[in-house]
């Protein structure tokens, strides 16, 4: 047997593919845009290694899904190909509309004429697993409840707009073809490979750079926090147990500040990388014009995936984001290597001085 992962050179994809190889000695076809974000360094551990084969492709490429899926038969399809960061889908809707609307239409095609053919046996077993996020439930107040499953879409940018049309999509492709599809929306993930795009690795590297820890209007922004290997857990139980059609929320129950998260950082950073100067890291904290249509809470009730599949997070936030510190600590190559080339062109490009 063989499982297909999209996006699998990414950071919740590729912590998937090395927890999954770790774990089980079935095959991973890894197909990978690898666009900036996209990082083979991450799969290093990977390579010679049988078990696993890299493709380099883009989902919305069709004829090379159908290639790809009538090779080598997978049981199961893991869709983690996206792009997830809500600061370039303002400055640029466009590539998000392609790979998350456009790209996830053309793999429900690819996997559904692929599907159609299988033996009776085969078809009943697949599974197409979805990953997505809470960002297409929109924004909680303070005393609001945690989304749950049941919770109305209400994206409030490109970003999780073009996740929650691919949701659509995909809730679609089942009840319209039956195809047997699974949908996760999973918190705010961190920890290790996690790229410097996003707060708490930039916020490491920045400090350990000397550089401003940059944080959004008032940093008093609520993110539920869900370390990644908390994560890939979730997954594999709702692809092996999940119930065709469903819906999971994968929350971490870690509802933490921004400014709160940039504090506990400085504070470990302080303990376990000390400044030369003797002073602590938080004084590098700044304040930044918050960015348009800045959700103001997320926070995901998880009880469902509790309830009916009995996964639950090891990590707390405390555990998870000292093993986080120091994972990036302990792996400078990985950094210097994401940080260079077109990615650093990139930040260039769009925010010249403030790269």
């Amino acid at each position: 047997m063989t499982i297909l992962v999209t996006g699998g050179a990414g950071f919740i994809g590729g912590n998937f593919v090395l927890d999954w190889l770790a774990g089980s000695d079935e095959p991973v076809v890894n197909l990978d845009k690898l666009t900036y974000a996209g990082n083979l360094q991450t799969l290093a551990g990977l390579q010679g290694d049988t078990r696993h084969r890299f493709v380099h492709g883009d989902i919305g490429d069709r004829a090379l899904l159908g290639r790809l899926l009538a090779e080598h038969q997978p049981r199961a399809v893991i869709n983690f190909a996206a792009e997830s960061h809500v600061d370039r889908s303002l400055h640029g809707p466009g590539d998000f509309i392609d790979t998350n609307v456009v790209g996830t239409f053309n793999l429900l095609e690819a996997v559904r004429a692929y599907w159609n053919e299988l033996p009776a046996a085969d078809k009943s077993a697949f599974r197409l697993l979805h990953v997505s996020t809470d960002e297409v439930y929109g924004t909680l107040a303070a005393e609001d409840a945690p989304f749950t499953e049941a919770h109305r879409y209400q994206p409030n940018s490109p970003y999780s707009a073009s996740k929650a049309a691919s949701d659509h999509l995909v809730r679609a492709w089942h009840h319209s073809y039956g195809l047997p599809v699974l949908t996760t929306n999973c918190s705010n993930n961190y920890g290790p490979y996690h790229f410097p795009e996003k707060l708490i690795p930039l916020v490491i590297l920045n400090a350990l750079a000397g550089k401003p820890l940059p944080i959004y209007g008032d940093g008093q922004q609520i993110r539920d926090w869900l370390y990644v290997k908390d994560h890939c857990a979730a997954l594999r139980r709702v692809l092996d147990a999940g119930t065709p059609g469903e819906t999971y929320n994968v929350g971490g129950w870690n509802e933490k500040t921004n400014l709160d998260v940039v504090r506990t950082i400085c504070a470990l950073l302080d303990e376990l990388r000390p400044r030369a100067d003797g002073k602590g890291y938080a004084e590098q904290i700044s304040y930044v014009q918050d960015r348009p249509g800045h959700d103001r809470r997320y926070a995901i009730d998880a009880r469902k995936l509790e309830r009916e599949l009995g996964w639950k997070p090891a990590e707390t936030f405390n555990s998870g984001i000292r093993k986080t510190v120091q994972w990036y600590l302990d792996n400078q190559d990985w950094v210097t290597g994401v940080t260079s080339g077109h990615y650093r062109d990139w930040l260039e490009r769009q925010y010249g001085e403030q790269a």
